[in-house]
C-alpha cells in the first residue's frame, strides 16, 4: 500500500524484528533525499503488516535507534569506536549522508583530543602535496581527515591508514599496496587505477568510489561497503570479499577469478 504523507502520521517500523514508532515528519524533514524519506513521500509502495501496520525493513535493528535519534535532534551518538563502522554501514544505507559527515566529524575530533600517533598533520600534506612524485611509503596517517584532497599519484605503499578521511578526495593512480588501511572511509573518493595488491580494506567504506580498473588482487575486503560504487574492469582476483556489501555497484567486466566471496550484498 501507500503511505499517506500527513507529516504528523504514526509510523510503525520493524527492522530486523526490532519494532520502532515515529513520525513521516521524523523520517523525512532532516535528510530529505534519504532513502527513509522516499519511503514514505507517498510515491512507493510499502512492505506492510497488514494486522499490526508495521512497515517491514531487512536491516539489523541495532543501530536504528541511534538513525531515528539523529533524525529526530542531529545529533551523533558516543558509541564504542567499533561501533561507529556499524553505524556508518547502517547511514550509508538509508543515505544519510548529513549523518555520515557528522560521524566522520565526531570521530576527527575524538582522534585530536585523544592525540593520535600519525606522524604528519593534514596541513603537512596539503605542503607535500605540491611536490612531484608525493611519497609516503611506510608512514603512519592514521585518523587523519584528508577528505577532498588531490591526491593522484601519491604512493602510500606499506602505510599505516587505520581510519583516515578520504572521501571524495581524487586518488586517481594513487598506489595502497600491502597498506593497512583498516576502517577508512573512501566515500565518493576518485580511485580509477588504483593499486590497493594486498591491502588490507576491513571495514571500509567505499561506497559511491569510482574504482574504474582498480587493482584489488590479494586484498582483504571483509565487511567492505561498495554500494553504488564504479568496479567495471576491477581486478579482484583472490581478494578476501567477505560480507562485503556490493548493492548497487557496476561489476561490469570485474575479474572475480577465484576470490573467496561468502555472504556478499549485491541485491
Amino acid at each position: 500500500m501507500t503511505k499517506s504523507t500527513n507529516s504528523s502520521s504514526l509510523v510503525r517500523l520493524n527492522i530486523g524484528g526490532k519494532k520502532f514508532c515515529t513520525t513521516v515528519d521524523t523520517l523525512t524533514r532532516r535528510e530529505p533525499d534519504s532513502m527513509l524519506a522516499a519511503m514514505f513521500s507517498g510515491r512507493h509502495a510499502l512492505c506492510e503488516d497488514p494486522d499490526k501496520g508495521y512497515v517491514f525493513v531487512d536491516r539489523d535493528g541495532k543501530h536504528f535507534r541511534h538513525i531515528l535519534n539523529w533524525l529526530r535532534d542531529g545529533m551523533v551518538p558516543t558509541l564504542a569506536d567499533g561501533e561507529y563502522p556499524e553505524l556508518m554501514r547502517e547511514a550509508e544505507y538509508y543515505q544519510l549522508l548529513g549523518l555520515i559527515e557528522e560521524i566522520n566529524s565526531a570521530l576527527n575530533a575524538r582522534k585530536e583530543i585523544d592525540g593520535l600517533d600519525a606522524e604528519l598533520t593534514r596541513t603537512d600534506i596539503i605542503k607535500c602535496i605540491q611536490s612531484d612524485r608525493v611519497r609516503f611509503r611506510g608512514i603512519n596517517l592514521s585518523g587523519l581527515d584528508l577528505s577532498k584532497l588531490d591526491l593522484s599519484f601519491v604512493d602510500f605503499s606499506y602505510a599505516r591508514l587505520k581510519n583516515v578521511f578520504f572521501s571524495r578526495a581524487n586518488l586517481q593512480c594513487a598506489k595502497f599496496r600491502d597498506v593497512d588501511a583498516e576502517g577508512s572511509i573512501f566515500y565518493n573518493a576518485t580511485l580509477r587505477e588504483c593499486e590497493f595488491t594486498g591491502a588490507n580494506l576491513r571495514g571500509a567504506l567505499l561506497a559511491g568510489a569510482n574504482l574504474q580498473s582498480a587493482n584489488l588482487q590479494d586484498a582483504s575486503l571483509i565487511d567492505c561497503s561498495f554500494c553504488g560504487a564504479d568496479l567495471r574492469s576491477a581486478h579482484l582476483q583472490t581478494a578476501d570479499l567477505t560480507n562485503v556489501n556490493l548493492e548497487g555497484a557496476n561489476l561490469e567486466g570485474a575479474n572475480l577469478k577465484v576470490s573467496l566471496v561468502m555472504y556478499v550484498r549485491i541485491c
